[in-house]
């Protein structure tokens, strides 16, 4: 029996499962072993035998990690590596070579390589680089949105209530929750807008992954394309933008009638594509996100007034869920105080 089937999935950690893994190497027999080695691990692993056909599928699909050999007919791995960084490019990389040296090693580190694998390796080896990969991947993403939702004060806690209303909200959350329908959120400040689209993430499939909100009315007009969007800064490394660092999970755009005008265009093209271009970036990426949005705007007024775009308005109001006042659930007051004065 070899390493990779007498390991378990818990020896690498819970990372490995939700993982989306591009194998590139010109040898056929290494791609069948890397194939083998992760296909029932993983979510997903692709195997290309060229950069050309690794570049394409990087045009199809977003993958967390990518696997490549450094030396291959046509061009090296970090030569493949500094064109995809220019065109935008937000996968780690594991780079899995017969030849190491100093100048090679700093280069790649250079590129963005996250990880060395020497040629030849064992499968219990290449699954705790990777595992190890993605264990970093994952809790910078993390550290970077609990420091962003630290400073915004951004809303956790229950969708309290009981009352009807609030029974008839919690129904429709239910029922909409393992479907990929955009939902807006309408109501007054203060009626749960925020809890609510928390409390329909927490029931999707995607509950595992980010929870991302944005107030639309606080970041500012002229960084507001480079915070949702990503940019490529310095030396031509991505800065991931706030729909990136959200992807496989759920992103929550709040105030969205304030959105400014300039913006709106290329969100709508996101909800079409369902892809994302970084300012800067050649490449747009794929994503795989639901998008929940929410006003206490009136957003017809705004459309009819030309300050929303109406193509935009039609694509973000597939669902609407109007949270109730609380003169109409009065019945949740106790409730509500109570929660208040325990904190």
């Amino acid at each position: 029996m070899n390493d990779a089937a007498r390991a378990t999935p818990d020896m690498y950690g819970t990372s490995l499962a939700g993982a989306s893994i591009l194998v590139i190497d010109d040898e056929v027999g290494m791609r069948h072993f890397l194939t083998k080695t992760f296909e029932a691990r993983v979510k997903r692993v692709d195997a290309v035998g060229s950069p050309a056909q690794a570049s394409k599928a990087l045009d199809e699909a977003q993958y967390d990690l990518v696997i490549i050999d450094n030396l291959m007919p046509g061009g090296t791995g970090l030569d493949w590596l500094n064109e995809q960084q220019r065109k935008g490019f937000f996968a780690d990389v594991i780079m899995i070579t017969a030849y190491a040296d100093l100048e090679t090693a700093i280069a790649a580190l250079r590129a963005g390589v996250s990880d060395f694998v020497l040629k030849p390796f064992r499968a219990n080896q290449i699954l705790s680089a990777v595992a190890r990969t993605l264990d970093r991947k994952y809790l910078q993403r993390d550290n970077t949105l609990l420091r962003r939702e630290l400073s915004t004060g951004a809303q956790r806690g229950k969708l309290l209530g009981t009352s009807d209303p609030m029974e008839t909200v919690r129904t429709m959350l239910n029922r909409l929750a393992p479907l990929p329908t955009p939902v807006l959120f309408t109501g007054a400040s203060g009626t749960g807008k925020e809890l609510a689209a928390r409390h329909l993430h927490d029931a999707s499939n995607r509950a595992e992954a980010p929870f991302v909100p944005i107030n639309c009315a606080t970041l500012q007009p002229d960084r507001f394309a480079q915070e949702l969007f990503g940019s490529v800064e310095g030396e031509d490394h991505l800065k991931p933008g706030l729909l990136l660092l959200a992807d496989g999970g759920t992103l929550f755009l709040d105030e969205v009638a304030q959105m400014p005008e300039t913006v709106q265009a290329a969100l709508l093209r996101v909800l079409e594509e369902k892809k994302v271009r970084p300012v800067g970036a050649e490449r747009e990426i794929p994503l795989n996100l639901r998008f929940l949005f929410a006003t206490n705007d009136d957003i017809e007024a705004a459309v009819a007034a030309g300050r929303f775009r109406e193509d935009l308005y039609h694509r973000i109001h597939v669902v609407k869920i109007d949270m109730p006042h609380l003169r109409d659930r009065m019945e949740d007051i106790v409730e509500l105080a109570a929660h208040f004065m325990a904190h």
